[in-house]
C-alpha cells in the first residue's frame, strides 16, 4: 500500500527499475573479444594469466580498478521527494 501521491506498488516498481538498471550495467561490463597484449590506457603489457582468465581483458589491473573506482560513484536519486533532491 503506497501512500500520499504514489500509487499502489510504486515502492516495487523502483526497485525493479533499480535491479534492471544493475543487471544491464553488469551485462554491458562483460568482456568479449579477444584480449589486448597491452593495456588500452597506459601501454604496460598484461600478463598471459590476466588474458586467459578474463577473455576479453583490455586494461592493466591498476587501470581496471581505477576505472571501477571511477564508476561506482556514480548513483541514481528515483526518488521524487524534494527531500531527497536537496541533499
Amino acid at each position: 500500500m503506497a501512500g500520499g501521491w504514489a500509487k499502489d506498488g510504486a515502492v516495487q516498481e523502483q526497485i525493479d527499475a533499480s535491479i534492471e538498471d544493475a543487471v544491464e550495467q553488469a551485462r554491458g561490463n562483460l568482456k568479449h573479444g579477444d584480449s589486448l597484449t597491452h593495456c588500452e590506457e597506459c601501454g604496460e603489457p598484461i600478463p598471459e594469466a590476466r588474458r586467459r582468465a578474463a577473455p576479453g581483458v583490455r586494461y592493466c589491473i591498476d587501470c581496471q580498478q581505477a576505472l571501477e573506482q571511477k564508476n561506482s560513484n556514480s548513483s541514481i536519486n528515483r526518488r521524487g521527494s524534494k527531500d531527497s533532491q536537496l541533499r
